[in-house]
């Protein structure tokens, strides 16, 4: 089993900046992909950010120049630095993660979610 721990969220004010962190354990061979999305109140879950294992990073038009998404292999954790926040960007960030577990399967993984507030 694979578990996606997410952490960082909060509440910030318009133009600050928050750090969310995906840490990845359990039973783990090796890391495809992983990235960012989020959910906003009576929206769909929409793509922010993705980083290939080799650092190849994609961003939704709306982030970018504001958010770096970034991984450390060796702790298979992932990262979203988030600057310049709008009130726009509130939402649950939830992690994703293409596993591929200790027995070879490929499988895809979520966190659980974490809440960022972008409020005055």
């Amino acid at each position: 089993q694979v578990q996606l721990v997410e952490s960082g969220g909060g509440l910030v004010q318009p133009g600050g900046s928050l750090r969310l962190s995906c840490a990845a354990s359990g039973s783990i061979f090796s890391i495809n992909g992983m990235g960012w999305y989020r959910q906003a109140p009576g929206k769909e879950r929409e793509l922010v950010a993705t980083v290939t294992s080799y650092g190849i990073t994609n961003y939704v038009d709306s982030v970018k120049g504001r958010f770096t998404i970034s991984r450390d292999n060796a702790k298979n954790t992932v990262y979203l630095q988030m600057n310049n926040l709008k009130p726009e960007d509130t939402a649950v960030y939830y992690c994703n993660a293409e596993v591929v577990t200790g027995q070879y399967y490929v499988m895809d993984y979520w966190g659980k979610g974490t809440l960022v507030t972008v409020s005055s």
